[in-house]
């Protein structure tokens, strides 16, 4: 069955790091769902921006340990993608970011 492309890509990672990336070597870095695989991945970015997808990366993010006073608390574990794309592919929303 294949799953709708919204509920694989989740929100796009906007930091220094992934931007540095996307000017250097094409690539987009993106929250996923936790049960996505690659080849899901692959099919969702190509779907929803219609680009050619060449690689796809994925990581899990462990959640770290907070505290605020004494009580101690956990962020959310999540997974990243970083996806590089086909020569001349851009995704509009990285490029006025």
């Amino acid at each position: 069955m294949k799953r709708d492309p919204r509920t694989v890509i989740l929100e796009p990672v906007l930091t220094e790091k992934s931007m540095r990336a996307h000017e250097k070597s094409n690539e987009v870095a993106f929250v996923v769902a936790r049960d996505a695989n690659k080849i899901e991945v692959k099919r969702a970015v190509e779907e929803l921006f219609k680009v050619k997808v060449l690689n796809v990366r994925t990581m899990s993010v462990a959640g770290k340990t907070k505290r605020l006073g004494r009580f101690e608390g956990k962020t959310a574990a999540w997974k990243k993608a970083i996806v590089t794309l086909g020569e001349g592919d851009t995704i509009e929303f990285f490029e006025h970011a």
